[in-house]
């Protein structure tokens, strides 16, 4: 099996994941290590499901996935993102100084893991023949990477988020649901134009 393949398959499927956990972290009140994990596992977990769901379904699903993938992504996100607007929008207007969030709701959480990790599925798809993962074995090896990958990256981008976040001064869950819309359209396009 190629690992270093496998890793930098495992870093570019968790971009965005990455985005939206700076987006999460600048918009709490307090970062604290049990919000990171939980983040980070979520997305961890989603991203190591949906490659193996992705290699399960097989051949036979592709096509079905590759067809719908981009508009669940851009839904999802697109959804989320002017969500966060609108609350932004609504707390300015009622004089709020500071739109921060004591946490992010487990339904929100969800949807922004299944919607980042949307890509994952289809990866899993090709996963065996492009890094060698031919047995069970080797791919449950090759989803659990990914998903550390992703933890490890997550993780890191909550604390980057709350770092960096004071400097958006209130404008984070503006520019967070711009992110997230953004991701989505990226997706989008990315699909329809470029495969």
């Amino acid at each position: 099996m190629d690992y270093l393949l496998l890793c930098e398959i495992a870093v570019g499927l968790a971009m965005d994941a990455f985005a939206v956990s700076i987006t999460n972290g600048s918009v709490v009140r307090r970062v604290t290590p049990q919000f990171a994990l939980k983040l980070a596992l979520c997305f961890g977990l989603f991203q190591s499901a949906m490659p193996a769901a992705g290699w399960a379904i097989g051949k036979a699903g592709e096509s079905f996935i590759n067809a719908v993938d981009h508009w669940v992504a851009l839904i999802l996100l697109g959804y989320l993102g002017v969500s966060m607007i609108a609350e932004a929008r609504k707390d300015k207007k009622a004089g709020k100084q500071c739109p921060l969030r004591n946490d992010i709701p487990w339904k929100t959480l969800l949807a922004m893991a299944l919607a980042t990790s949307i890509d994952a599925l289809a990866t899993g798809i090709i996963l065996p023949s492009v890094v060698g993962a031919s047995t069970v074995s080797l791919m449950i090896v090759a989803v659990l990477i990914i998903g550390l990958i992703t933890f490890v990256i997550c993780f890191a981008g909550v604390y980057i988020g709350k770092r960096f976040g004071p400097l958006l001064a209130g404008r984070a869950q503006t520019v967070g649901g711009i992110v997230l819309i953004g991701i989505g359209l990226e997706i989008f396009i990315d699909h329809m134009f470029f495969q």
